[in-house]
C-alpha cells in the first residue's frame, strides 16, 4: 500500500475534500443543538474535537464495512473500483479500519468515558448492517426497508455526538428527538440523491433508486425527503430560537433542490444526475449549519 495508492483511494471512496467540511459541521452542530435545546452553555473545545474525530472515524469504518460487504458485487459489476482493479487490497483497507477502532474509543473516552456505551451501540448496529441483519436476500428484495434499516445508523451516530454535550451535563433535552429525526431524513436525502442516475449511468445488476422507481417518481420521493428534512429543521429552529432563519434560508435552499428535482425528472441526464448528488450534499450541509449555528448568530445580531 503506497501513499499514492492510498491518496487515490480516498479521492474515489472517501473524499476528504467533501467529507471533512460536512462532518465538521455535522459534529459541531450536533453538540450545539443539544446545548441550545437544553438551555445550557456550550461544552469546552474538547467535546468538539472528540466529536469530529469520532464522526470521521465512524464514517470511515462504514466505508470499510461496505468494501467488505460489497466486494463480490464490485468484482462482478464494478471492476473499476479501487479494490477490484488492484489499486489497493481489501486486507489493507480492513487493517486501516481495525486500526481506527481503538482511536475512536480513545477519542470518546478521553472526553467522557461513559460515551463508550453509545459508541458500542453504533458499532453493534454497524456490525448488524454489515451482516445485512442475517437476512441479506430478503432485505435486498425490499429496497425501502433496506434503506430504512441502513439509514437508522444516522440518528444513532447523532445520539452519540449529541451525547458529547448532554451525557456530562446530566441528560438530553426533550426535543432532541427532532434533531435525531432530521439526521435520519438527511441520510435518506443523501442516499437517494446519489442513486438517482441517468439511463446511461445505470449498471445491470446494480440497484439504484432511478432503476427502482423511475426518474420521475424517484425525483418526487427525493424532493419529498428534502421537504420532510426542512420541516424538521423548522421544528428544531422553533425550539432553539432560529425559526425565521430556518424558514427563510432553509426555504431558499429547498427551492433550489425542488428545481433540480424537476429538471432531473424532465430530462434525467448525467448533468442533472450530478446536480442532484451535489445539491443533496449541499442541502444536508446547510441543514446542519442552520440547526447548529443559526441560534448563536441570531442572538449576536439581535
Amino acid at each position: 500500500m503506497t501513499p499514492a495508492a492510498l491518496w487515490t483511494y480516498q479521492k474515489e471512496r472517501f473524499p476528504l475534500a467533501k467529507t471533512v467540511p460536512l462532518l465538521a459541521v455535522f459534529s459541531a452542530a450536533s453538540i450545539c443543538v443539544s446545548a441550545e435545546m437544553a438551555g445550557r452553555h456550550l461544552p469546552g473545545w474538547g467535546a468538539f474535537a472528540a466529536g469530529f474525530a469520532v464522526a470521521m472515524l465512524l464514517f470511515f469504518q462504514m466505508r470499510v464495512c461496505d468494501e467488505w460487504k460489497d466486494l463480490e458485487d464490485d468484482r462482478r459489476l464494478r471492476p473499476d473500483r479501487p479494490i477490484p482493479r488492484g489499486l489497493i487490497s481489501l486486507r489493507a483497507v480492513l487493517s486501516l479500519g481495525l486500526a481506527s477502532l481503538p482511536l475512536t474509543a480513545f477519542a470518546a473516552w478521553a472526553w467522557h468515558p461513559p460515551l463508550l456505551w453509545p459508541l458500542a451501540l453504533v458499532w453493534l448496529w454497524l456490525a448488524a448492517m454489515t451482516a445485512e441483519f442475517g437476512v441479506a436476500d430478503w432485505l435486498k428484495a425490499r429496497p425501502v426497508l433496506y434503506l430504512i434499516s441502513h439509514m437508522a445508523i444516522m440518528p444513532l451516530i447523532d445520539l452519540l455526538l449529541t451525547a458529547m454535550e448532554w451525557l456530562p451535563a446530566g441528560g438530553p433535552a426533550f426535543w432532541l428527538w427532532l434533531f435525531l429525526a432530521l439526521s435520519f431524513v438527511n441520510g435518506c436525502v443523501l442516499e437517494i440523491g446519489r442513486k438517482l442516475w441517468a439511463p446511461e449511468s445505470e449498471i445491470a445488476g446494480v440497484d439504484s433508486y432511478s432503476g427502482l422507481w423511475g426518474p420521475r417518481k424517484g425525483a418526487a420521493i427525493w424532493a419529498g425527503a428534502v421537504l420532510a428534512s426542512w420541516a424538521l429543521l423548522v421544528g428544531v429552529g422553533a425550539v432553539t430560537g432560529a425559526l425565521w432563519v430556518a424558514l427563510g434560508i432553509g426555504g431558499a435552499g429547498v427551492l433550489f433542490c425542488l428545481r433540480a428535482a424537476m429538471a432531473y425528472a424532465a430530462a434525467p441526464s448525467i448533468a442533472a444526475q450530478k446536480r442532484l448528488d451535489t445539491l443533496a450534499g449541499l442541502w444536508v450541509f446547510l441543514c446542519y449549519a442552520l440547526a447548529g449555528f443559526a441560534p448563536m448568530v441570531t442572538r449576536m445580531l439581535w
